[in-house]
């Protein structure tokens, strides 16, 4: 039987936190508040969502009632979490990757607000566009963040 290393955490538990993350950062809580409701440390939270530190059947249970969540909402996509080759498995990762900023929080809980379809194609073109500009801007041309406004690097 093939020897994993010890160093490197395994695939899901790196998805079982990956989703811990995703779903407290959708509810806008911090790593302390998890933290705190749980009598843990927030670097313990920190572990568990990067997958360092496993997470027991009881504390997971913890967590996912805290979360407002089944047990099982960790461990979706999860199946293919070796591989990571389907359309699905990219979808799942873009996904927990903007989900676990506030910006990304901020940005699906506003686009959830928005009803009109005409508007939300409109705001996903605008994405698009601004996602390709941005990704065919030399380092240095890309505008950098300051004070919440967008300026242009000098």
């Amino acid at each position: 039987m093939p020897q994993t290393s010890q160093k490197s955490p395994h695939p899901i538990d790196k998805h079982v936190g990956s989703r811990i993350r995703m779903r407290r950062a959708l509810l806008g809580m911090t790593q302390q508040r998890l933290a705190d409701s749980l009598h843990l440390t927030f670097q313990q939270v920190q572990k568990y969502e990067k997958g360092t530190n496993r997470v027991s059947a009881s504390r997971l249970q913890q967590i996912a009632t805290l979360l407002g969540v089944e047990v099982g909402f960790f461990y979706e996509g999860a199946g293919q979490v070796p591989g990571g080759s389907s359309a699905l498995d990219r979808q799942s990762a873009l996904l927990a990757e903007v989900s676990s900023s506030s910006e990304g929080v901020r940005l699906i809980n506003s686009f959830a607000r928005i009803t009109d379809p005409i508007v939300r194609r409109r705001l996903a073109d605008l994405a698009e566009g601004i996602a390709q500009l941005s990704a065919s801007e030399p380092a240095a041309e890309q505008p950098r963040q300051t004070r919440g406004r967008m300026k242009k690097a000098s």
